[in-house]
Parts: C-alpha cells; sequence; structure tokens
C-alpha cells in the first residue's frame, strides 16, 4: 500500500472502508461473513476500518462493480471523511479500478491486492519474497493504464500529453514484462536449490501442517517441535514454510509449518507460490488443522481440500485437528448449540481420516495429538524401513 506506512502492522495510519457486493451467486448473508474476514485482512495489513458498505445486485456493475447509487452514497460518506482507502471484497477489472478512482478520488484495494500487499509484508526469505514480487507484477500487468495514471497524479503531473503517456505505459509494459520473465527464472534457480535440500531429507519422514489461515498451525508447529516457530494472532502470520525435526518414540521426522490458505485466495499468488507447496506435494502425511470454533469453519475445510487438488495434493494421508475447543460457545439456552461432544461424534462418523480435538494455546489433548501423530508417522516409517529398529 502508501509507502507513508509503517511496515509495523500494529500501527494505524490509514483509515479505510470495506465494500461488498451480494449478488445471485452470494447471499447477503456470506457477504457479510465475507466483509468480517476482509476486515480482518485490513487490521493486518495495519488499516483502521471504518465503515463496511454492502449492495444486493443480481450481477456486478461492469463499470464501477457497484450501482450508481451506492456509489454516490460512499462518495457523501467519504466528503471530509480523511479516509484515504476503499477496499472491494472482490477483484476489480482494471476498468473498474479506473473508473472508481476517478469516482471516489481515493485509492482502490480488491481482496487480491489487500492481501498481496500482506504477504508482502510478511515475506521475509528470498524465495517468498521472489514468489510475492512475481505475482504482484503479475497482477499489476493488465492493470497498468490505471496505475500509471495513478503514479501521474501522485506526482502532479509531468507536463506530458496522451500521447507519451500511452508510450510510457507500452514501456512500462515491456519493463513488467522482462521482470516476470527475470522472476520466473530466478525461482527456477531457487527451486531447483530447495530441490536439492528436499532431497538430502530423502530416508526421514516428512509431515506439513495444512490449514486455512489463523487456524493456530504455527502454535501446534511450536508445541509438537518444542522451537521458537513465530505466531500470532493475525491473518498470514506465516508466509515461509519454516521446517524442525522431532523425534517420537525414537523414529525421527520432518515437521513443516506452510502458509495458510484463505477464501478467494489470488490465483497468481497460488501459482507463485506452487514451488513453497511443494513441501506440501512431497510430504508423506499432512496434519490438517481446523479452528473448530469459527462458525464457517466447514467452509474453511472445502477451501482447504479444493487448494489441495488444485497443487495436486488431495491424495495424502491426513490427520483432522479440531483446534481451539476452548473458544467453542457455551450458550446452553440456544437450541442450536452443539456440545464438543456433538461436534467430536458428528465428524468421527463423517471422516474416516483419524481425528483428534485439541486446544494448542490452552496445552489441552495435546497428548492425544502427541500419540496419534507418533503411531502414523511409525506406519509410514517401518512401511519405508521395514528392517528399522529403534
Amino acid at each position: 500500500m502508501s509507502d507513508t506506512r509503517s511496515h509495523s502492522t500494529d500501527v494505524v495510519i490509514e483509515k479505510a472502508i470495506l465494500i461488498g457486493l451480494s449478488h445471485l451467486k452470494q447471499p447477503l448473508e456470506k457477504t457479510k461473513e465475507y466483509l468480517q474476514e476482509l476486515d480482518f485482512l485490513a487490521r493486518t495489513a495495519g488499516l483502521e476500518v471504518m465503515k463496511a458498505f454492502t449492495q444486493k445486485l443480481d450481477r456486478p456493475d461492469p463499470k464501477t462493480f457497484i450501482g450508481k447509487g451506492k456509489l454516490e452514497e460512499i462518495e457523501l460518506y467519504l466528503k471530509d471523511s480523511g479516509i484515504k482507502v476503499a477496499i472491494f471484497d472482490d477483484d476489480l477489472s482494471p476498468s473498474q479500478l479506473k473508473n472508481l478512482e476517478k469516482a471516489l478520488q481515493i485509492k482502490i484495494y480488491d481482496r487480491s491486492l489487500l492481501i498481496l500487499d500482506i504477504f508482502s509484508l510478511r515475506a521475509k526469505t528470498v524465495q517468498s519474497r521472489t514468489q510475492v514480487e512475481l505475482a504482484r507484477l503479475q497482477y499489476l500487468l493488465p492493470r497498468l493504464t490505471r496505475m500509471w495514471t495513478h503514479l501521474e497524479r501522485q506526482r502532479g503531473g509531468t507536463g506530458t500529453r496522451g500521447g507519451a503517456g500511452e508510450k510510457e505505459i507500452e514501456t512500462d509494459r515491456r519493463i513488467v514484462r522482462d521482470q516476470i520473465a527475470f522472476l520466473k527464472e530466478k525461482l527456477k534457480k531457487i527451486d531447483r536449490q530447495s530441490d536439492t535440500q528436499r532431497k538430502s531429507r530423502e530416508g526421514i519422514v516428512r509431515v506439513a501442517l495444512v490449514g486455512y489461515t489463523n487456524v493456530g498451525k504455527s502454535t501446534i508447529m511450536r508445541l509438537v517441535s518444542k522451537s521458537d516457530v513465530f505466531a500470532e494472532n493475525k491473518l498470514f502470520a506465516t508466509v515461509d514454510s519454516t521446517v524442525r525435526k522431532v523425534v517420537l518414540d525414537g523414529i525421527p521426522f520432518l515437521l513443516t509449518d506452510t502458509v495458510g490458505f484463505i477464501r478467494k485466495l489470488p490465483h497468481s499468488l497460488i501459482e507463485s507460490f506452487k514451488s513453497t507447496l511443494d513441501e506440501v506435494r512431497e510430504a508423506d502425511l499432512l496434519l490438517h488443522v481446523i479452528d473448530v470454533s469459527h462458525p464457517s469453519h466447514e467452509d474453511h475445510i472445502r477451501v482447504v481440500e479444493d487448494t489441495l487438488a488444485e497443487i495436486q495434493a488431495s491424495d495424502k494421508q491426513v490427520i483432522c485437528i479440531f483446534n481451539k475447543i476452548d473458544a467453542l460457545a457455551q450458550d446452553s439456552e440456544n437450541d442450536s448449540y452443539l456440545t464438543l461432544d456433538d461436534i467430536q461424534q458428528n465428524y468421527r462418523i463423517k471422516n474416516t481420516a483419524p481425528i483428534v480435538f485439541l486446544s494448542a494455546t490452552e496445552k489441552m489433548n495435546l497428548d492425544q495429538l502427541r500419540a496419534l501423530l507418533s503411531v502414523e508417522v511409525a506406519k509410514i516409517h517401518y512401511r519405508i524401513y521395514p528392517n528399522y529398529t529403534v
């Protein structure tokens, strides 16, 4: 986002509004739920959300995404508000971005650009920074006309005429395409190095943590591996893969924490991070961590399963870890309330994979996880190395 904003995600400088659209394929209730997640994303990026707007249309307006009346309502709200950013919960076309910026006279971001911004803040290694930059440029390329005009206005204009501007845009497109090609080649080299590192780990069982973002994967990683893995109550606290060696009951294995998945994850990010997600594809066992306290956890499960299918890792052996049982609502007067016993019975009927229910923050049932993990890792280990003895 703006260079004036601190890279510390705890410092809020800019104020923002959120905008979501309810349409034939997305009911209003689901739109409001997505906006709650978008609010969390915005706060993770260091923004203060002032208001969320929703509108119901049969389909997005091709020119401005939202209707004329809603656009005028937002214009009136923004007047003298000091708000600098509007964030739309869906991807916007280049023309929609251009028209909205012209109408509202503030910076316009869609969900993909916001997620890219967060990834830019979180990426630490050369590989992840390269992946994020590649995804950012792939997002930027079809939108260069709007971006270039925006930059011109920030500079106060340069006195150039339209023809010169068009030539400048073509030059920018060529530069961006060259940079994309360069970054792809750079990633190929990094991937070869990563392949070498992964081959050096052959001969040991590999386990990978997967799940929706902010479900507690890094906390579980830290507790199981007894290491100082970074964990934070923010979306995408983990962007870089982290690998730790763990030994349970004399059997060693490698445990990897990976980037969290999310609804409407930019396709360019999935493409760019496929090399990092090789850790998932090449794992012998996946630990699918689920925030069972979240009202949309079943939707989150589907997102993870769909993403695993997209990266060709849906055939892996899985342990389902239902985390945050301490945060389940205890509203006994609500007829729709399900107890932990109800939820456990429900998922044990539906699931064929091994299941454990726990609270990582409260360290509840961690022994059950370690025992189950030890058994499953040992099965894989002895299948690979039948003559191995502890």
